[in-house]
């Protein structure tokens, strides 16, 4: 028994000595070895050289694993070797949606007030009957006058103190008979029908060619006014 305490007491006692000594090493760093003068000193990698080992170890790995067949890379594409999507010339760029320029309405025109109306035509209405009294045109003469108005040429001449052959004057007033009727044919041409404008003509000088029809009533079958201008091969209508 006694031999077993001894036994026991001695290995605490090592265990005791032997945690002493482990903590005394451990709370103090280690004396640095002197280092020779001149000598040189073992420089310690950097942390890029660190990196760049690491990296270039992780790589064999990688390849060493793709050689065996474990590891598939994946594909890579050649940017040097990609072709571009190709601009057409002179095309334009489409503007987004803050770049459009709003649609500006157009203002409806108003007419000014105070513009001359455009004039408005009023047709002559032809001599109705026997009228009290005519005045001359340009081209109009007594025989005329008798064949429109249906009188007595001779009966005109007297009322207004004419002789035979006398030349009548454009703007002169004639009285004309109020009974009597023309002698003869009245209608020197056949109408009604068309009738193509000579130089000088006027809607006076046509009626009187055609005997017994009114230059008013000429004017207003064509649309026109009867102090409207004549064009030398106009076509007109002859009631």
């Amino acid at each position: 028994m006694t031999k077993r305490i001894n036994a026991v007491i001695s290995l605490a006692l090592v265990a005791i000595f032997v945690l002493a000594a482990c903590e005394k090493s451990a709370s103090k760093p280690p004396l640095a070895t002197p280092t020779a003068a001149g000598a040189n000193s073992t420089p310690q990698p950097s942390g890029l050289q660190v990196l760049d080992e690491m990296g270039t170890k992780t790589s064999m790995y990688v390849q060493t694993q793709v050689a065996a067949g474990i590891f598939t890379p994946a594909p890579t594409t050649d940017m040097s070797q990609a072709t571009p999507t190709p601009t057409p010339q002179g095309a334009l760029a489409t503007p987004g949606p803050a770049t459009v320029a709003p649609v500006v309405p157009v203002p409806s025109l108003t007419p000014i007030t105070g513009n001359t109306p455009a004039p408005v035509i009023v047709f002559a209405s032809p001599t109705p009957g026997h009228p009290a009294s005519y005045t001359l045109h340009s081209g109009e003469f007594a025989y005329c006058i008798a064949r429109r108005f249906d009188v007595n040429p001779g009966a005109l001449m007297s009322l207004n103190g004419l002789s035979s052959g006398e030349i009548l004057q454009p703007g002169m007033t004639l009285n004309i008979p109020t009974s009597g009727s023309f002698p003869g044919t009245r209608a020197l041409q056949v109408h009604p029908v068309q009738y193509t404008v000579a130089v000088n003509d006027t809607f006076y000088t046509i009626a009187c060619a055609f005997g017994d029809v009114d230059p008013a009533a000429i004017a207003a079958a064509n649309g026109m006014a009867i102090t409207a201008p004549l064009t030398t091969g106009q076509i007109l209508n002859i009631p």
